[in-house]
């Protein structure tokens, strides 16, 4: 089943992000090399796709694991939250409809 991971970011946590992509990149491309991955992406602060200095207010990733407990052990484990990036992560079942 999917699940949705939506992560909500720290107060200036631009440093701590860029800092920690590469290890977070890292764990995306496991899940999308093994076909699990439906979508992950950041969240702008402000309505730009380049943010800039702004940086991001959050995260989502829609994957798919074996439970929802699978999922929340994944997630807790994202070197984003390791590093203090996400402030609040949650994680819910997801059914993908469309398209």
């Amino acid at each position: 089943m999917y699940y949705v991971i939506i992560s909500e970011d720290t107060v200036d946590s631009l440093k701590k992000r860029l800092l920690a992509r590469p290890s977070h990149l890292e764990r995306l491309h496991k899940l999308q090399n093994s076909g699990r991955l439906l979508l992950a992406g950041p969240c702008p602060s402000i309505d730009n796709d380049d943010p800039g200095p702004a940086g991001f207010s959050g995260s989502i990733i829609i994957a798919e694991f074996e439970s929802l407990e699978e999922a929340k052990i994944w997630a807790k484990a994202d070197p984003y939250n390791e590093a203090g990036v996400y402030q609040s992560v949650t994680v819910k079942p997801f059914k993908k409809v469309l398209p």
